[in-house]
């Protein structure tokens, strides 16, 4: 027979399973939800690319910057949903070393950096030739990507010298 003490132990263990499952389930859902609205957006991007064309080629060269910008943010939230897909879904919960938190985030962080880079870059273009007093809000995303190339160049700095204390003092991860 099993004591009261190991009972409420495994019970404990239940819940702490039912709601990691719970929470994996969500993610994975979320996950799917996401890359249908990413191929949605691709779709939607080439539907207008297409019939502006057909309208005129200085319509199809407006949508062209559009479309770019469509592709550009679904190539984000596909990355997200990877990123939930291989960290929340796939990976087990189990202790997760300080290189490898730092490579995925690395990861994920340079593709939201490259998406923000991109999206500024086509509004400038957009903005410069149609109303150019409208340029400030594409010119403030450029100046933020670059402030978060330079927070994630800071975390990259101090997660590599935390793992070298680690190492010189011989923690295990």
């Amino acid at each position: 027979m099993l004591s009261s003490g190991t009972n409420l132990l495994m019970q404990g263990q239940f819940t702490i399973n039912t709601i990691t499952n719970i929470s994996r389930l969500a993610f994975c859902v979320a996950s799917i939800f996401l890359i249908i609205l990413a191929t949605l957006l691709i779709v939607s991007g080439t539907i207008g690319l297409v019939s502006a064309f057909i309208v005129s080629l200085d319509d199809g060269r407006e949508e062209i910057v559009q479309a770019i910008s469509y592709v550009v943010i679904a190539v984000a939230v596909f990355d997200v949903a990877k990123y939930f897909i291989e960290e929340e879904v796939l990976r087990p919960k189990e202790k997760q070393s300080l290189s490898e938190a730092r490579v995925s985030l690395t990861k994920f962080m340079t593709t939201i950096i490259i998406a923000v880079f991109i999206e500024g870059l086509v509004g400038v273009f957009e903005r410069s030739g149609k109303a150019p007093e409208d340029i400030l809000f594409p010119a403030a995303l450029l100046i933020v990507a670059t402030f978060m190339v330079i927070a994630l160049g800071v975390y990259q700095k101090f997660s590599v010298s935390a793992e070298g204390e680690k190492k010189e003092k011989d923690i295990p991860e």
